[in-house]
């Protein structure tokens, strides 16, 4: 028979197991930034994420991303299993620093976009994305 005792400490416990994940992701996400930038300031202005508001199946979510003077740009899934999602450079011969491409969101989370520019200096935006079917298993 469980007592009350036993009940709240079972309860506790599997509060603490649910938001492991949460806690792992958000190092997913903060180890790949830190990865791309190595822990450079990154300016909120100079990146533009096109992206629909609501994405009626994650399995593949319409996304580009417009950073004029960039030679690099990574996107970031911060909800997904794995939050690198792409790592794109640009060449001198490049005509524009931009790119178009879809993406799998397993369920509602911000994309992040982050620019190398060409001095060296790093721009990066975020626009949430909210998914109806999820795309990685959900």
């Amino acid at each position: 028979m469980l007592t009350r005792r036993d009940t709240l400490a079972i309860g506790l416990g599997a509060s603490a197991v649910a938001m492991l994940p949460a806690a792992v992701l958000a190092d997913a996400v903060d180890d790949a930034i830190a990865a791309f930038t190595g822990g450079a300031e990154m300016a909120d202005a100079g990146v533009t994420i096109t992206a629909p508001e609501i994405a009626e199946n994650g399995n593949t979510v319409p996304i580009s991303v417009d950073a004029p003077g960039a030679t690099e740009i990574t996107l970031i899934a911060t909800g997904n299993p794995t939050p690198n999602v792409g790592k794109f450079t640009f060449g001198p011969g490049a005509g524009a620093s931009m790119v178009a491409t879809r993406i799998r969101l397993g369920r509602t989370q911000d994309v992040m976009a982050i620019a190398k520019l060409a001095d060296g200096s790093y721009a990066s935006t975020r626009v949430e994305v909210k998914v109806t079917i999820g795309g990685c298993g959900g």
